[in-house]
């Protein structure tokens, strides 16, 4: 059975590029909003949640202070932003998020490695020339 895929994304080009990459190996769930993703939480529990940094309403981080503890540790919580900040990803280590993803050229890929549990790997191969 494929993996659940939960995607909060407000940009909804950007949304239907990054489901259009994954729903061939994954079952994905799109949100516009935070809001929305909270209601469908409380029935269906995904494999991994992947949630824009910066969201209308409630943001990815506030969606995520409030349902983690109600989240099996099995859930990958991936946080997604336009900026490529250090300060940034250290909040996210401090409140427990491990994974964090740029939109850049590599957007897929690194979504795809943690979903796979290969983040190692797809790091170093950025480093491979």
């Amino acid at each position: 059975m494929s993996q659940k895929v939960f995607i909060v994304e407000d940009d909804p080009e950007y949304s239907e590029f990054i489901k259009a990459n994954l729903r061939r190996k994954y079952k994905i769930y799109s949100f516009t909003n935070a809001e929305d993703c909270l209601i469908t939480l409380k029935s269906i529990i995904p494999d991994v949640l992947v949630l824009d940094y910066y969201l209308p309403g409630m943001s990815g981080i506030d969606l995520y202070e409030k349902v983690k503890d109600t989240l099996p540790d099995a859930v990958k919580v991936i946080i997604l932003s336009s900026m490529d900040d250090g300060k940034l990803v250290l909040d996210f280590i401090k409140k427990g998020i491990r994974d964090y993803v740029v939109k850049d050229d590599n957007v897929i890929e690194s979504l795809i490695s943690i979903i796979e549990g290969e983040e190692d790997k797809y790091i170093d191969s950025l480093f491979d020339n």
